[in-house]
């Protein structure tokens, strides 16, 4: 009996399994699986960050100095990214010396007529020269500032006036004067003219005087006159209605008359009135050429007596 549960015994730890813990096969395996993989991965990441390496462009190198003259900087200026080129320094101070001595002013520049006169005596003698040089410049401003307040517009005057402003008027002044008779259009519609005229010519003495006034029985048909004087002397003159441009005659016509005599500094490139003058020309060209061809019509018409 014994024997036999020994024997069962034996037979029963034979057949029963180990408790030794056994390999794991498969597990291995999937591990040294996905040790490849992840190794692949890693390879295959590296070269894609290699050729992204490749595309991108080189780092960007430091600025050295922002005032260097490189394109690169200008560049960088021109994106505010640098501030703009600092000018040396001797530059700027050349800069300024110039700039403070364009603005410097003589004082004798701010001073009056009277002034100058009374501190003449404190000037040497380079500021005493310069300072009459620069008071006769102010003369001559002041004269041309009375001149343009004096004139400036067509004045009326009397046959007594004639000789004090029109012959005895300053040798540097031009004098236009107009002799016209109130009842006739042409010398209503010159005094018009000359009244424009003498805004736009301020430096230049217009004048008109009624005929009656100046001229004892003057003729009709010599009105409008005009004439300019300088230096006491008849420089050119304008006689009736023709001479003078015409009943139709417009303001920039005379004017060019005006500058022809050298009585204004006239801003006209051209005669107003040459297309208008052509024109007359041309016409009495037509009309003499056709008088010509009538002439010899006529011959060619005419029997011949034999």
């Amino acid at each position: 009996m014994a024997e036999g549960q020994g024997r069962e015994a034996g037979l029963s730890s034979s057949v029963t399994p180990s408790t030794k813990p056994q390999p794991k096969v498969a597990q291995t395996e999937n591990d040294i699986s996905f040790v490849s993989s992840n190794q692949r991965l890693t390879g295959q990441m590296a070269g894609v960050c290699n050729r992204l390496a490749a595309l991108l462009p080189p780092p960007l190198e430091p600025v050295k100095d922002p005032n260097e003259d490189t394109e690169w900087n200008d560049i960088l200026r021109h994106f505010g990214i640098l501030p703009p080129k600092e000018k040396p320094k001797d530059e700027i101070e050349e800069m300024v010396l110039h700039l403070q001595k364009e603005a410097e002013v003589k004082p004798y520049e701010r001073m009056t007529l009277e002034e100058l006169k009374e501190a003449e005596d404190e000037f040497d003698e380079a500021d005493r020269k310069a300072i009459e040089k620069y008071r006769q410049q102010r003369l001559q401003e002041w004269k041309c500032l009375q001149r343009q307040q004096k004139y400036g517009e067509l004045r009326e005057i009397c046959g007594e006036q004639y000789v004090k402003e029109v012959t005895n008027a300053p040798e540097d002044v031009w004098v236009i004067i107009h002799l016209y008779r109130s009842s006739m259009p042409m010398c209503l519609l010159v005094n018009e003219h000359l009244s424009l005229l003498a805004r736009k010519f301020p430096e230049v003495k217009f004048l008109k005087a009624i005929v009656n006034s100046c001229i004892q029985n003057y003729h009709d048909r010599c009105l409008p006159t005009i004439l300019v004087y300088k230096t006491g002397e008849i420089k050119g003159r304008f006689i009736g209605v023709a001479e003078c441009g015409g009943i139709y005659l417009k303001v920039e016509e005379l004017e060019w008359k005006l500058a022809e005599v050298g009585a204004i500094e006239t801003d006209l490139e051209e005669n107003p009135k040459k297309d208008i003058i052509n024109m007359m020309t041309l016409s009495v060209q037509n009309v003499s050429a056709h008088e010509d061809t009538n002439t010899k019509s006529s011959d060619v018409m005419k029997p011949h007596i034999t």
